[in-house]
């Protein structure tokens, strides 16, 4: 140990840290590099695809899984139910245009899925309705329908427009059906 002047051990040591340094650097640059070729790799088209989205099925509810069930449905966003069956006379008769028709009627057949009214505009005047009918639930039937605003003798192309509502009688969508009315006198 006496050989050794102080000077060799600062040399031995600066250059023993600039090796660590470089050494450390290339450790760097090398898991740089091999970074880069996995996440360019991932991009070329070699990665594996991932599977199709499952379509959602019905679930069968039983004891085990009710709550569970009860809980997404109630988290689920309200569709609004996109059929609807009309059952309804297209040409209506009045004897006079302040009489009730003998031969009008409208019926919410119990197989839909909303309450509906309707509103009846002459075909050329969509906005001012001449009959604006009360909700008719579904399985219920309107008849013996007389018009909100007389008309003179003739016949009308007129249009009704449904508006199928929900619980809260809004309306979710609508439907038009093209009637005639004759106004004998």
């Amino acid at each position: 140990m006496a050989d050794r002047t102080p000077g060799q051990n600062q040399v031995f040591g600066k250059k023993g840290k600039v090796a660590l340094i470089v050494a450390i650097g290339l450790i760097v640059v090398l898991l740089a590099v091999i970074v880069v070729l996995l996440l360019s790799r991932g991009n070329s088209g070699t990665e594996i695809p991932e599977a199709p989205e499952e379509t959602k099925r019905n679930v069968v509810v039983n004891a085990s899984n009710a709550e569970e069930i009860a809980e997404e449905m109630i988290s689920q966003e309200y569709i609004a139910p996109g059929y609807y069956s009309a059952s309804m006379t297209t040409t209506w008769h009045f004897a006079s245009g302040d009489e009730v028709s003998e031969d009008a009627y409208v019926e919410n057949v119990a197989e839909n899925t909303n309450d509906v009214y309707f509103d009846l505009f002459l075909s050329e005047q969509e906005d001012e309705p001449i009959y604006q009918s009360p909700v008719i639930p579904r399985g219920s039937e309107l008849e013996k329908i007389a018009l909100d605003k007389p008309l003179e003798a003739g016949t009308y192309d007129c249009v009704l427009i449904y508006h199928l509502v929900d619980e809260e009688q809004n309306t979710v969508s609508t439907l038009r059906v093209a009637v005639t009315l004759v106004v004998e006198s």
